[in-house]
């Protein structure tokens, strides 16, 4: 996969200002808005007329309200003192900044506010005269602190308007929230005044572009053309100021740029002034500017000019505070000096050395200079969209109440413009207001920090939310039809044409709760800033900034969680309101009335709310998000998470649910801080330290030879974090689904039926993610689409625990890719039909399958006829073949049959096809126990009432048989399950010699032992029962071919001979039995498979491209050539504390629900160790000499029991699955063992989503797979096995450096043993009791250096351990490995293992029942416990497996061998 650039910090750095071509601005407002005033006001004063005062000199007298009304104070009183407000203009003092009015003795003076008590001629400036029982009332004032700039922020105008008249507070001034005719009678009167920036002698251009860097373009994101204009949107001015005005503070702003794909970029910027020569200037400039007297134009003394300019920096990441303080060194770099090394030095060591924080490294930790540095904080991990929103900035300067009204507003689509006279603020609280509204997205024109030069989209006839300085007003007439909020007074002027909807119209009850949940943040915004916010934050700060952030971080995550929880309420339910699209879908497939049952979901709404959300439904907000829900974006996850707060949420209550509905991982809190050092200084030629020699006068034009490339790439790759995205989406979990998925990992974890289909469900989970692989290597698409449609039926029987839909999403997105639109289907009514509701990202990949994907003809004429006449032939061959079974039986015994061909269906009793080669010679199903070839003796009978019959050669057959027909797999290569045994009694006295091949199945030629076989027959054995039909006789073929070779024919299964059997007595032992597959038999007693319909040992045998057994059988005839290579796999574990082993079950119950923890937890000391996954890989491309001979040669002396059994094993040389013995195999050519860590399945999936993330999903199909991560080849392996699915892994295998590369065959098949027990024997141990039966009985055992270690276990002991067994006495067996002092050998394995184990190797696998023996073994130890107590035979290690390791055992399947 590819290497993705890394994220970068930021992207461009851009100065900003006055150029030669820039166009002048506020000629061209002029018109618009009249003369504003040119000084602010710097006094005021209350004259009372009816003393004889007048308006002193210099001062203005407010003589009416706005609407033209008299402005007297105390009009309507009857002894009317004719009070009036006067103002004064001038720049001789510092101006007001805010304007109050006083009531005495029911209010305190506030700091700083000068209350105005006498007129200016030593009068009371009481405004309420209305007598001594009332109480006095002043105005007050708050003057500029000393020394104040030239664009100080200060009142500019006064007026008074009277509510009662119909006059409102005009646009952008403030109102004093307090009457100033307090009396009984007269009209209310209100003081408004203005803030703004009294400019005069000032010129406005639009600001253009006087650097940048780097100067070329990025591929990925070219430099807007429009980025100096909104770093200066008021533009770049040319001010004329007096000589001695002291330089304002730099101004902070910031803005947001939406690309047309819809992704943000931000810039921060800080806009100061700079010397401006006066040569520049043209006459007309210098007169308007004041520089030039009107009369005679000579030069006016005493002014300086100043011009405005911006440095800039834009990135992708929202890190204003960083951004700030960068831009303010970079400033103060400018103006300071002399300095060594050059600005642009800092500027490129900034933009290239230092890195992003990742999830390693989340604190960057900057030092510019000796004296600043800058601490760079990893984004905060949330499924929310990132945006610089800021909750608390948009409650401060608006408050509860009106942040409720904006988001009506905004939820239906309402022009609004915001406006302050704080750039920085604006966009803080635009992106809020298009944040409050997740999950929906604002489609219309938004604009946090409009310039002036794009003012015209305020006239634009469509919703916008546009944010504009508050100084547009002094040059423009605001428009009619938009809602204006005003951020420094903290109000909301509604639209005169246009009434928006009243937060009442909103859910009354999930508002009320907003409500609520914003006055509490309010309150507590109060308390952590008490007094003035600059003041108070600046003391917070500094006595405890850390303390200080974290609690507004807080605050911030509480009011974003207050408006999600209010829009999951308003949405509750809308996913049922979604109609897929399940025919083919019409060219108008996209529109949202046939994606979204519209009126349906109005209708499920109170009928109160009816008009909000039908103006919500008809918003492009809407239309946009049921897109985004029906089909795969990029905002899936974030879709998704609203899901999950969807269904927390509870719309009824009256209060905020428990649970929070954010958990956000704070990545602050790390510990790991990246140091990023100053840009090293230059030395002289001797060492010593070069001259200060860079010196500013102004910002500087940027050199590009003075900007140095990355001092030290290195770090930046260290320290930056990979943008990484998956190959395929689909198969990637989202942070939400991990989250749902530990926590019901959690939950089961103490359930034990549940934890065991949990862990069932995280398997299936990792082969669907590995089934992209699996289907692109496959040659028929469709077939591999189908096998994984019926994965997931089986998963839904089996009642398998899926903590995500990940399989669901996988296979739709596949049948999206590979056209079958109609299977994409069939997986939807799948996932309804399991209760399952799809979230967001599976419902968008399903109807971007359906919609995309090319659906079949519409009419299916053709194909169902040619159905039907299928069914007919089929049909009519069934009905024909019982008539050729009886014309073949009646050749047969005329004449000696012809080998022809034939149209008959017939296969083996295994399955295979007898089309097939003839296997090697071996028993087959006839009325006595006599192998191929051999002649019946005069004895002999088929059966009652019919003669004896000779062999017949099968006919070849046409097609094998249904899958669900066919029998085992691995009985079609000679095994015993080809084999029928006789209830007669004296059947057995009939059985001859052997015949052709010269092996007898009597008893080693002569009387076997009669002690343990003779009880275990007399227990096991049924009594006597007909036969129903006689068996076909057999004999030797006479084709010179077929002289070393037989066939069978096909036999019948176990369940139609016990179908006319009469019920006899039952033993004891039969409860451990399988009911339907008890032997018929001694010579039963230990065979693998006699017809089971339980499938119990396909996993463990496997190979890649090996069929299983719903595989034809023509291709299963390749697994009786032996493998080229054969791996054995076993997850036995020894503990490291008390050196027990631990088995697979008892690993799987050990495991704990954390996806980090390798654990697992040992059943006998309760310790926590590290299992491993032994494997064992055998190469048998170059089999010896000795290997080629098919034969296998007899044993030279019987065993004691069971020796007639042991030569039949001895031939069932294709049966690797035997839990009672082991094939002779030929040796290797080569064998290696490697062990590796064995996971638990959620941990392998956790590790192999971020191998396919980081690595693609292509690296599943190769075979550096193997050896550049073996621990995940090695566990996917045992999974895939375990649960029989088919994968290519194993082929993996021979391209890797465990096989060396040799001459292979054709076509080199890997075949996969599970095994049970350990691969290799402990050296300090002895041989368990399962081997030494297989001692003792000459059975081959696949541990051939496993000899007994000490004194052998004696027989008598193993026949006494079975005996008590087979009679159902269980504690008896127990008991007698508790009266050995430390048993017959040291004790690595549990009594149960070996007792288990014993019983599985002395009757075979099909003939016991596991779980009938777990039953009796658990009520045999709670037996013993009561005599010997639990405390003793823990010790002894007596206890069962515990109820979570058998559930395990029971959802994977007891399917490995010992």
């Amino acid at each position: 996969m590819a290497e993705e650039k890394p994220p970068q910090l930021v992207d461009y750095f851009v100065v900003a200002g006055l150029t030669e071509t820039s166009r002048p601005l506020e000629e061209e407002a002029q018109q618009h808005r009249p003369a504003r005033a040119t000084e602010p006001i710097t006094e005021v004063a209350v004259i009372i007329r009816s003393q004889g005062e007048d308006v002193p000199h210099g001062f203005t007298c407010i003589e009416t309200t706005t609407a033209g009304h008299p402005a007297d104070l105390n009009a309507g009183l009857l002894n009317n003192p004719q009070m009036f407000i006067c103002y004064k203009r001038g720049r001789d003092k510092p101006p007001l900044i805010e304007l109050g009015v006083h009531y005495e003795g029911k209010d305190r003076p506030k700091p700083g506010y000068k209350i105005l008590d006498t007129t200016p001629y030593s009068r009371s400036a009481n405004l309420n005269s209305g007598g001594p029982g009332h109480a006095r009332t002043f105005l007050t004032y708050r003057r500029a602190a000393e020394p104040h700039g030239h664009n100080t922020l200060g009142v500019t105008d006064i007026c008074l308007v009277m509510p009662s008249k119909g006059e409102s507070t005009p646009h952008t001034f403030c109102r004093v929230d307090k009457n100033l005719n307090t009396g009984m009678w007269g009209p209310a009167l209100f003081l408004c005044y203005k803030i703004s920036m009294a400019k005069a002698n000032t010129l406005v251009y639009e600001a253009g572009l006087l650097g940048r860097y780097p100067e070329q373009d990025s591929e990925s994101f070219p430099l807007p053309e429009s980025v100096p204009v909104f770093c200066l949107p008021m533009g770049a001015t040319i001010e004329s100021w007096p000589a001695d005005t002291k330089y304002p503070l730099p101004v902070f702003s910031t803005f947001v740029l939406t690309g047309a794909s819809g992704d943000k970029v931000y810039g921060a910027a800080i806009q100061f002034h700079e010397a401006f020569p006066r040569e520049r200037l043209s006459e007309k400039q210098s007169l308007r500017l004041g520089l030039l007297s009107v009369v005679d134009r000579r030069p006016v003394g005493g002014r300086s000019l100043q011009t405005r300019k911006s440095i800039c920096v834009l990135s992708h990441w929202p890190f204003f505070e960083v951004f700030r303080k960068f831009l303010m060194f970079i400033y103060r770099y400018s103006i300071s000096g002399p300095h060594v090394l050059p600005l642009e030095t800092h500027i490129s060591h900034f933009m290239h050395n230092v890195p992003f924080p990742s999830p390693q490294r989340p604190r960057i930790l900057v030092q510019m200079s000796p004296y600043d540095n800058l601490l760079l904080c990893r984004p905060v991990s949330s499924p929310l969209p990132l945006s610089g929103a800021s909750f608390l900035t948009l409650l401060q300067n608006l408050g509860p109440d009106n942040a409720v009204a904006l988001l009506v507003a905004v939820l239906t689509e309402q022009k609004l413009l915001i406006h302050s006279l704080r750039p920085d603020v604006l966009t803080s609280v635009g992106e809020a207001l298009v944040a409050m509204i997740f999950p929906l997205r604002w489609q219309c024109p938004y604009i946090p920090l409009c310039p002036l030069a794009l003012a015209d989209v305020l006239c634009a006839p469509v919703p916008f939310i546009v944010g504009i300085h508050s100084s547009y007003f002094d040059l423009y007439e605001p428009p009619h039809d938009v809602i204006f909020v005003d951020l420094d007074t903290n109000t909301i002027f509604p639209s005169e044409e246009r009434k928006p909807l009243s937060p009442r119209s909103l859910p009354r009850r999930p508002c009320k709760v907003l409500l609520a949940t914003l006055h509490s943040l309010s309150q507590q915004l109060d308390e952590l800033y008490s007094g003035p916010g600059e003041e108070a934050s600046l003391e917070l700060l500094l006595s405890d900034a850390e303390a200080a952030r974290g609690r507004r971080a807080q605050l911030e995550l509480e009011a974003r969680a207050a408006f999600l929880r209010f829009m999951a309420c308003a949405l509750r339910g809308y996913r049922s309101f979604l109609r897929p699209i399940a025919p083919a879908p019409a060219p108008a497939g996209r529109d949202a009335g046939s994606l979204f049952a519209l009126q349906a979901f109005l209708k499920s709404r109170e009928r109160a709310y009816h008009r909000f959300y039908g103006q919500l439904l008809r918003t492009q907000l809407f239309t946009q998000f049921i897109e985004d829900c029906s089909f795969a974006s990029d905002r899936d996850p974030c879709l998704e998470f609203f899901d999950t707060c969807v269904d927390k949420v509870q719309a009824e209550l009256e209060k905020p649910e428990d649970t929070p509905l954010m958990e956000l991982d704070d990545p602050r809190g790390g510990e790991h801080t990246v140091f990023i050092t100053p840009p090293e200084q230059p030395a002289g030629p001797d060492g010593t330290e070069l001259p200060a020699r860079y010196r500013y006068d102004g910002f500087p034009t940027l050199r590009p030879e003075l900007l140095e490339p990355p001092r030290d790439p290195l770090v930046a790759q260290l320290c930056q974090a990979r943008s990484s995205a998956p190959s395929s989406p689909a198969p990637r979990r989202t942070k939400q689904e991990m989250k749902v998925a530990q926590r019901v990992a959690q939950k089961y974890s103490s359930v034990p039926d549940m934890w065991a289909k949990c862990l069932l469900g995280h398997c299936y989970g990792l082969w669907f993610l590995y089934l992209p692989t699996h289907v692109r290597a496959a040659p028929a698409k469709l077939r591999a689409l189908q096998l994984a449609y019926d994965v997931l039926r089986k998963m839904e029987a089996h009642k398998v625990v899926l903590p995500d839909e990940v399989c669901y999403r996988i296979l739709m997105q596949l049948c999206g890719q590979y056209g079958e639109p109609v299977l994409s289907v069939r997986v939807l009514l799948e996932m309804k039909r399991a209760g399952i509701v799809p979230n967001t990202v599976t419902y968008g990949y399903y109807n971007k399958a359906v919609l995309e994907s090319k659906w079949p003809a519409g009419t299916q004429g053709g194909r169902l006829r040619w159905a039907k006449l299928r069914n007919v032939v089929l049909g009519a061959a069934q009905f024909r073949q019982p008539l050729r079974q009886r014309e073949r039986r009646a050749a047969a015994t005329a004449a000696p049959p012809v080998p022809r061909p034939s149209l008959q269906r017939q296969t083996t009793w295994a399955g295979r096809s007898l089309r097939d080669p003839p296997p090697a010679p071996r028993l087959v199903k006839s009325g006595s126990l006599s192998f191929p070839g051999s002649a019946r003796g005069d004895g002999g009978r088929g059966g009652p009432g019919e003669p004896p019959t000779p062999w017949v050669p099968p006919p070849l057959p046409v097609a094998p048989l249904p899958p669900r027909l066919q029998g085992p797999p691995d009985s079609a290569d000679g095994s015993l399950s080809d084999i029928s045994f006789a209830t007669d009694e004296s059947d057995r006295g009939d059985e001859g010699p052997g015949g052709a091949g010269g092996v007898a199945v009597a008893a080693g030629g002569g009387t076997p032992r009669r002690g343990l076989a003779a009880k275990l027959q007399q227990l096991l054995s049924p009594g006597k029962r007909p036969l129903l039909r006689p068996a076909a006789s057999a004999e030797l073929p006479t084709g010179p071919r077929d002289a070393a070779t037989a066939a069978a024919t096909r036999p019948r299964r176990g369940s139609e001979q016990r179908d006319g059997d009469p019920p006899g007595h039952r033993s004891p032992a039969d409860s451990l039995l399988r009911p339907r597959e008890r032997p018929e038999s001694t010579a039963s007693e230990s065979s693998v498979s006699l017809g089971s319909e339980l499938d119990l040992s396909d996993a463990s045998v496997g190979s890649a491209g090996v069929a299983k057994s719903s595989e034809p059988s023509a291709a299963r005839a390749t697994r009786q050539e032996p493998p080229a290579v054969e791996v054995l796999l076993s997850s036995c574990s020894r503990c490291q504390g008390c050196g027990a082993l631990v088995y697979d079950e008892e690993v799987m119950a050990g495991w704990t629900s954390d996806d980090s923890n390798l654990n697992t937890t040992c059943p006998f000391c309760a310790r926590s160790f590290v299992p491993f996954l032994s494997i064992e890989i055998q190469d048998f491309r170059l089999p010896p000499s000795a290997a080629e001979d098919g034969s296998v040669p007899p044993p030279t002396t019987p065993g004691p029991v069971l020796s007639d059994r042991r030569r039949c094993l001895a031939l069932d040389e294709a049966e690797p699955e035997l839990c009672n013995g082991c094939p002779e195999l030929p040796a290797p050519r080569r064998s290696e063992r490697v062990a590796f860590a064995y996971l638990s399945p959620l941990v392998l999936r956790k590790e192999l989503e971020s191998l396919v993330e980081n690595e693609g999903g292509e690296l599943l199909a190769q075979p550096e797979l193997v050896d550049s991560h073996p621990i995940i080849y090695w566990n996917l392996v045992w999974y895939f096995q375990r649960l029989e699915l088919p994968s290519n892994l194993p082929r993996l295998l021979l391209g890797s450096q465990h096989v060396p590369q040799a001459q292979p065959p054709e076509s080199p098949s890997v075949r996969v043993r599970l095994l049970w027990d350990v691969l290799a024997p402990e050296p300090d141990a002895g041989p368990p009791l399962y081997v030494l039966w297989r001692l003792h009985s000459n059975v081959p055992t696949r541990l051939r250096n496993w000899r007994p270690h000490g004194p052998p276990c004696p027989l008598t002991f193993l026949e006494a351990v079975l005996s008590h067994v087979g009679l159902s006495e269980v504690h008896k067996a127990i008991a007698l490995f508790l009266e050995t002092p430390a048993g017959p050998r040291p004790l690595q394995r549990s009594i149960y293992r070996e007792i288990l184990f014993l019983t599985l190797a002395a009757l075979g696998r099909e003939h016991m029942d596991i779980a009938a023996f777990d039953k009796k073994y658990r009520s045999a130890y709670t037996k013993l416990a009561g005599s010997v107590g639990k405390e003793e035979l823990r010790r002894r290690r007596a206890q069962p497996p515990s109820s979570k390791a058998l559930d395990c055992r029971k959802s994977f399947g007891a399917t490995l061998e010992c």
